[in-house]
């Protein structure tokens, strides 16, 4: 559903000089970078992962290593490791830093893109879950960025990322998140609109599954979103505001199912990770969440049905359950307001209605 007001602003989008310091929304500044990526051989001997590392790494020294090890950087098989954690054959060892790599070129590259809206200021994208939006480290194509890339060199063959930079991208949603993706299509379009993330008047709806039974209807979220202090992959809520930038999130409950519920979340800011780091601090983590503990059973029964039905549920939802639903804001050429909604992605769907079903079934029971 895409619904456009005609209404006009005379506000000047230009005006704070903050703004000039930070041209982007602070979303797509605060990430990690994969660099290096080993796949053990099979015969390896046991070894020390710091000095594996240090052996394998051409200048890291060991103890280099050892402080990325306990800062949460190198992650085995997915996991968190100590430095005397022994590396065996088939293990699986990436190592991340949070020092921005060198400019990566956006090399343009085809690929379906779900567009939503276009015009000649901008374009709005219904991104997939699983898809990364933008090259990095260790993710030089394959990215949305690459397809959108092509896409408008299309239309433009002179188009380069001098005249546009990162062809448009003015904010991103995590790669296992789905949903609207906006991007603009001039230098002055960017500008306009990263203004407004700037100045968090774009207009953020999300759709959540969280653990637990949220027990009030509607609240906010108040907590500072920063890195955590030891594991460098993670956020963490600092309700203290001694650490991390100021996060302010309001939720709302569209449907209870018991152990799990369907939350609306609307983003007053736009930290890295907001939703799913402020509903876990308040003890509803998103439902298969793997970095925030939602994919194991939070809340629910020990009998085996009920495990073997949360684990159908995991496989159907192979992601947190997060979609950005909804997204409106001043169109950056003549003020309208635009207001854009997506449905839920299939995999969302699927489990929301089995977890309906399971719930009328379980309350039956119960009553």
């Amino acid at each position: 559903m895409i619904v456009v007001s005609s209404r006009a602003t005379n506000k000047n989008l230009m005006t704070n000089e903050s703004f000039k310091e930070e041209q982007l929304s602070p979303e797509i500044n605060d990430d990690l970078y994969e660099r290096f990526s080993i796949t053990i051989d099979k015969g390896q001997e046991p070894l020390r992962i710091d000095k594996f590392l240090a052996n394998r790494i051409e200048n890291a020294t060991r103890n280099k290593v050892q402080q990325a090890i306990n800062t949460g950087m190198v992650m085995v098989n997915g996991r968190e490791v100590r430095p005397n954690y022994k590396v065996k054959g088939l293990d699986e060892i990436i190592v991340y830093s949070d020092m921005s790599p060198e400019e990566t070129e956006v090399v343009p590259e085809k690929m379906p893109l779900n567009i939503v809206y276009e015009d000649d200021e901008l374009m709005l994208i219904n991104k997939p879950a699983g898809m990364v939006v933008h090259p990095g480290s260790g993710n030089y194509t394959g990215t949305l960025l690459n397809g959108v890339a092509w896409y408008l060199k299309q239309q433009n063959p002179d188009l380069t990322e001098d005249t546009l930079p990162r062809f448009g991208l003015v904010h991103r949603i995590d790669k296992n998140t789905s949903g609207l993706l906006m991007l603009a299509k001039t230098d002055k379009a960017m500008r306009n609109l990263a203004k407004q993330f700037f100045d968090h008047t774009i207009r953020r709806q999300y759709v959540a599954l969280v653990w637990g039974d949220v027990k009030k209807d509607e609240g906010t979220i108040i907590a500072h979103v920063g890195r955590h202090q030891r594991f460098r992959k993670l956020f963490e809520a600092y309700p203290e505001g001694d650490h991390g930038k100021e996060a302010i999130t309001h939720y709302k409950v569209l449907e209870r199912f018991g152990y799990v519920t369907l939350v609306q979340c609307i983003l007053e800011t736009g930290r890295t990770h907001q939703i799913r780091v402020h509903m876990k601090y308040i003890g509803h983590p998103l439902f298969n969440d793997d970095f925030y503990g939602g994919d194991k059973i939070v809340k629910g029964t020990v009998y085996t049905k009920y495990k073997q039905f949360v684990d159908n549920c995991f496989t159907i939802c192979q992601r947190q359950a997060l979609h950005a639903k909804t997204l409106g804001f001043l169109h950056p050429a003549d003020g309208r307001e635009l207001f854009f909604d997506t449905p839920l992605p299939d995999d969302m769907e699927q489990v929301i209605e089995k977890w309906r079903k399971y719930s009328t079934t379980v309350g039956s029971i119960k009553g």
